[in-house]
């Protein structure tokens, strides 16, 4: 069993790094991809963890990008995050996102009673990429909403008063990087971007003549029928198939490692085709 998609405590997962390997492990998981969001803060962590464990780490990434006006998701899979000009480009991404949270709790401490700090998130969650759920959970632990939800709901949800649009970059740069850092660029959960068929059909078309090589065919929220549309548009542009839980630890407790909301199964002689074993 494998899991293309996880993340950890250093983005917006709740495991870290070390403890995914040991559940990954405990599950009978031979392999994972560490995909944090827009940060490869984990791979050092969860690499050198496995070299214990009967589990293979991938090293990867998800880039959040803007397309259209939408919110589009690159994973990076196998990639080489030590080359210098995939570490400079990541280096600027958490400047922007730097500045778009100092404005983002500028915003809440004006709209409610509140000490949230940029400072204070950092404190509150050591070595994590911030973002929007660390926002959550901190409002929820401060006792200014009584879930989560209701932070995204009130405050930080994308039409809610308090969000500020970080600044992205496009699919097709992501997949640009990826392919500098030796890696495989894979268009992540395209039924999550409630596209018609058409201008999904453009995106793939567009993404692959800059270099997509796969698409995630396997995801814990899919349909069958959404899996079946997915393998379709592998093999109409040639791409490889991907798949993975998205798993996030106690930030979606519905979703498991290895197998989603219960049915997920990735192949395992997808790493054979990727050649990422």
């Amino acid at each position: 069993m494998i899991d293309l998609h996880v993340h950890s405590n250093k983005s917006d997962g709740t495991c870290s790094p070390r403890q995914l390997v040991q559940y990954a492990s405990e599950k009978g998981l031979t392999a994972f991809a560490l995909t944090d969001h827009d940060t490869t803060a984990g791979l050092e962590e969860a690499l050198t963890a496995a070299r214990k464990l009967p589990v293979t780490v991938i090293p990867g990434i998800e880039f959040s990008t803007a397309y259209e006006e939408k919110d589009v998701h690159i994973l990076g899979l196998g990639i080489d995050y030590k080359t210098p000009v995939f570490s400079a480009a990541l280096e600027e991404f958490i400047a922007s996102r730097r500045h778009r949270n100092e404005q983002m709790c500028q915003k809440l401490r004006d709209y409610i009673k509140t000490d949230i700090t940029y400072e204070r998130l950092l404190e509150a969650f050591p070595g994590a990429v911030i973002t929007r759920a660390h926002y959550a959970r901190y409002l929820f632990q401060q006792g200014h909403v009584k879930s989560m939800p209701e932070a995204f709901d009130r405050y930080i949800g994308d039409r809610a008063p308090c969000f500020i649009p970080r600044e992205k970059v496009t699919p097709q740069k992501a997949v640009e990087l990826i392919r500098k850092a030796g890696g495989i660029p894979v268009l992540a959960h395209p039924p999550l971007y409630h596209m018609s068929d058409a201008r999904l059909d453009k995106l793939v078309r567009e993404l692959t003549e800059t270099g997509l090589a796969g698409i995630e065919a396997y995801y814990s929220t899919y349909t069958a029928g959404e899996t079946v549309h997915m393998k379709s548009l592998a093999r109409q542009y040639h791409l490889l198939i991907t798949g993975g839980s998205d798993f996030h630890g106690a930030n979606k407790p519905d979703i498991d490692l290895g197998i989603g909301k219960g049915s997920l199964h990735v192949p395992d002689s997808i790493l054979d085709d990727l050649h990422l074993r």
